[in-house]
């Protein structure tokens, strides 16, 4: 009953427009009062969920994507994709796909990618004859690959609340990552070949070989961020703060567009973002007690434990869990109040950590794709001027494809741990 009017309420202070974090802090804090535990052990309590070494890595990583944005070096990325892949049929959706991939290995963010490459994108598309239905979806599509390859800041709250290994998730989530590019290609090639969209010419390997040396030292990115960390020379939560860095440092010796003003914008971006995501952490450290108070825990575990029998049973209601509250919810919310619960359960099946951390990131970007609340579909409409109602109708077959690759790492595990393993 308790968890029931909890529930409620912070579902209609969300509806009357209500952000998500400070609803949870309030709810949890009616709860307290009436609880007789003390609104001072509440602040105490939102405090102690912040108070993490790897969470620093979080901000750290919002500032590398947003000085990358605004340094122009995106504009750098896309260009050399499109020499590569522009004249396959299809030509641009393919440019679209490809640039993500590369400016994940970046960014970590799938709303930073959406929102840094994805005017430019759209722009391009539209001159290039391709119509805002396809643009749009492709755009929306290709950013849910920015979280699974490292770095990846869904994955370091992964890692922090489950803990789990960050250095083994970001290895964990590269294969992944490029078989959504891939399926999203094929998806690319088949709608583009029947709407007989236009492609570029084919670029000479001199060209090609050019704008490479020009994008080499931002693709270089997640090699410094990957190999420092399994070298022992840093940390997650130190790699972060290298990528910034390094971000800065490649701008000023080799693009040479940031500016200060550019960099202070940055900095306040990044505040802004930093700040909201903080704000939801330390509601759900609040309302986490009261879940745990209320043996929350305990009764979704007894429920999944009775409907499913074997760890293939569990990923399916997992999946399908995850998958319906995505459609409705902040994936930043399900990761912090529904993953620390699953996570044991998913030990006593004999899950693999890493793989279950890929499984719901996987299955969290793909809601953030999901109408009505998909996050990416509201970023794309905003930057690319698209109705929302108009691009939530169009992305739904932009959902097979990450789906299918969501079947298979359920499926082989391997995928999601062969390179954690190779790496020891």
């Amino acid at each position: 009953m308790i968890l029931g009017t909890i529930g409620v309420l912070w579902l209609l202070m969300v509806l009357i427009g209500v952000p998500i974090g400070v609803a949870m802090i309030f709810v949890s804090m009616g709860y307290f009062y009436y609880s007789g535990i003390g609104l001072a052990f509440a602040m105490q309590r939102m405090v102690d969920g912040l108070n993490s070494f790897p969470m620093l890595a979080v901000p750290l990583f919002i500032l590398a994507a947003a000085i990358l944005n605004t340094a122009g070096i995106t504009h750098h990325l896309f260009g050399f994709a499109r020499a590569l892949v522009g004249h396959i049929t299809g030509g641009l959706g393919h440019v679209n796909v490809l640039a993500s991939l590369f400016f994940s290995g970046m960014s970590g963010s799938a709303l930073a990618d959406a929102g840094g490459l994805g005017k430019m994108e759209i722009e391009a598309m539209r001159k290039a004859g391709y119509d805002d239905d396809f643009a749009g979806s492709v755009t929306a599509a290709s950013s849910m690959i920015g979280p699974l390859v490292p770095p990846s800041i869904t994955m370091v709250l992964y890692g922090v609340i489950s803990n789990t290994s960050i250095g083994k998730l970001f290895l964990g989530g590269i294969v992944p990552g490029i078989l959504c590019a891939g399926s999203l290609m094929v998806m690319v090639y088949i709608i583009a070949r029947k709407k007989e969209y236009p492609r570029d010419e084919r670029k000479s390997f001199s060209e090609i070989g050019a704008l490479f040396i020009r994008s080499f030292p931002a693709l270089f990115t997640p090699v410094v961020i990957v190999g420092g960390i399994f070298s022992g020379y840093f940390s997650p939560t130190e790699a972060a703060a290298v990528t910034v860095i390094y971000a800065i440092l490649i701008d000023l010796v080799f693009y040479r567009e940031l500016t200060l003003k550019r960099l202070w914008n940055s900095i306040y971006e990044t505040t802004a973002t930093s700040a909201s995501i903080a704000t939801i952490i330390a509601g759900v450290g609040l309302l986490g007690f009261v879940l745990a108070r209320e043996q929350a825990p305990q009764q979704i575990a007894t429920m999944f434990l009775t409907i499913a029998d074997s760890p293939l049973t569990f990923l399916i209601a997992v999946n399908l869990m995850i998958f319906v509250l995505g459609a409705f919810i902040e994936s930043l919310v399900i990761l912090l109040i529904v993953v620390p619960i699953l996570v044991p359960i998913a030990a006593t099946f004999g899950i693999d950590p890493v793989h279950f951390g890929i499984i719901v990131v996987l299955n969290l970007m793909i809601s953030i794709l999901t109408p009505p609340m998909g996050m990416a579909l509201f970023v794309v409409a905003q930057v690319g001027d698209i109705p929302y109602q108009r691009l939530a109708k169009a992305i739904l077959p932009w959902l097979i494809p990450p789906i299918v690759v969501l079947i298979l790492v359920c499926m082989f595990p391997i995928l999601a741990t062969g390179l954690p393993s190779l790496m020891g």
